[in-house]
């Protein structure tokens, strides 16, 4: 009941979000295939793509366990991850369980971090602007994002993204021109509006990431115990059909006794 009742909150803060999180993603990517065009771009640090040597990856998990399969296929997903990449891996943990994982299989965690059942934005600031800082003095060469997306109530599936560097938006042949006719106004340039505004983007990724982490951990306790709910009772019924089956072999041997000794007086 305590998990039904914060899943409720966590969904409706996940759909009031999503739309704004979905849609400057869509813009940052267009910016940055504009800007893959424009000699400008070199200036945007948050936008060179390097030689991958050592990844960042943020690892959003729950605090507690009791939420079915979830806390597990993070950690294979993470674990995955880990072991087919090229080079240093190091973690940024949000969420007991991630930091437990990392620090026992002997991973990197560079921190860990904890937020409240009812995240704001200002919980979640320090996180991203410590991945920008990472990224932007090079002691890192990407930046991933793993969280259990929220899919339905009974639905999470757990989703890899790399933050950093942003990818331009993938394009077919048809796009190109609508690409090319997009007419952003700059002030006072480009390469000023995209390094004020990609540190508010991976801000954003990043609250709404563990937004729907949390719509995810309180679906699937609430379906885990409701399963564990029901096996309960399931093992109630068999041992009462069981304990009533002895009470009526016990009653049945007692009333053949009796009869039995009332057949040996008369005789």
């Amino acid at each position: 009941m305590i998990a039904a009742s914060k899943m409720t909150r966590a969904q409706n803060m996940v759909r009031d979000g999503r739309p704004y999180a979905d849609r400057i993603r869509d813009v940052l990517g267009d910016l940055a295939a504009l800007a893959a065009r424009d000699e400008e771009s070199e200036t945007v640090d948050l936008l060179k793509v390097r030689p991958v040597k050592k990844t960042l990856m943020l690892l959003v998990t729950p605090d507690r366990g009791l939420a079915g399969a979830l806390v597990g296929n993070l950690q294979r997903e993470a674990g995955k991850f880990i072991q087919g990449t090229e080079g240093e891996v190091s973690v940024i943990a949000v969420g007991r369980k991630g930091e437990r994982f990392i620090t026992r299989t002997g991973g990197d965690l560079l921190a860990g971090f904890s937020v409240p059942d009812r995240p704001v934005m200002d919980d979640t600031v320090t996180v991203g602007r410590m991945l920008v800082e990472e990224y932007r003095s090079e002691r890192v060469d990407r930046v991933v994002l793993i969280y259990a997306q929220f899919i339905s109530t009974a639905a999470q599936e757990v989703t890899i993204r790399q933050l950093l560097p942003v990818e331009p938006a993938q394009r077919g042949e048809g796009d190109v021109q609508k690409l090319q006719q997009l007419d952003y106004i700059y002030e006072p340039s480009i390469s000023s509006v995209l390094q004020s505004l990609v540190p508010r983007y991976i801000e954003t990724q990043v609250y709404h990431g563990i937004l729907e982490a949390f719509a995810s951990e309180h679906s699937a306790r609430m379906i885990a115990m409701q399963n564990a709910t029901d096996n309960a009772q399931e093992i109630v019924e068999g041992l009462t059909l069981d304990l009533n089956k002895a009470r009526q072999e016990s009653i049945t041997a007692e009333l053949l006794d009796i009869v039995g000794g009332v057949a040996a007086l008369e005789g």
